[in-house]
């Protein structure tokens, strides 16, 4: 492990399954490290919008268009010198994968970790979006836990936003000291 801390940005990835909470952390997250935030769902290519708004679950081909649109966005930020945080699933490690490769080690993972009961309210609840509550158990299925992969701060999603928010805040600055984004 690197014993300096990393000095320059980092693309934040704010993952887990659907109802976690990507979008509100990773608007939050952003907020307070001033920089961008993209909302990995807006991404998606209008088929796969199409195939979860059915109740479709996607497949790894579906995915990959999207996780490489959601690389490109991090890599122009990061060839900027500029910081990003994004959301999206990562619900695999592969998928994880592909984000750092694209990221020259200057990616790092927020996980937002709940029980099936938590994120079936927090669905129910939402108004407006694709995803249906009835595609929660597929992803909760393909999810792979980040658990031991470098640069991953795993929050517990039953505390209020702002405890979460902060939980990651500080997670992410452990990272940064003990030099996350290195990949190692």
């Amino acid at each position: 492990m690197p014993t300096e801390p990393f000095a320059g940005p980092l693309a934040i990835v704010v993952m887990g399954v659907s109802g976690c909470g990507k979008s509100s952390v990773g608007e939050r997250l952003a907020a307070l490290r001033g920089v961008r935030f993209v909302e990995g769902d807006q991404l998606h290519p209008a088929a796969n919008v199409a195939k979860m708004a059915q109740g479709i679950p996607l497949t790894d081909a579906d995915r990959m268009p999207w996780l490489e649109r959601i690389a490109s966005e991090f890599k122009v930020a990061l060839d900027a010198d500029e910081g990003a945080v994004l959301s999206c699933s990562s619900l695999k490690k592969s998928y994880r994968d592909v984000l750092r490769n694209a990221a020259d080690g200057r990616l790092v993972f927020v996980f937002l970790e709940g029980t099936r009961d938590v994120l079936v309210k927090r669905m129910s609840a939402r108004k407006g979006h694709f995803m249906p509550v009835s595609l929660l158990d597929d992803q909760l299925k393909v999810l792979e836990v980040p658990t031991g992969e470098p640069d991953v701060v795993t929050v517990n999603i039953d505390d209020p936003l702002e405890r979460i928010v902060l939980l990651a805040c500080k997670g992410l600055e452990e990272l940064e000291k003990q030099g996350a984004g290195h990949g190692q």
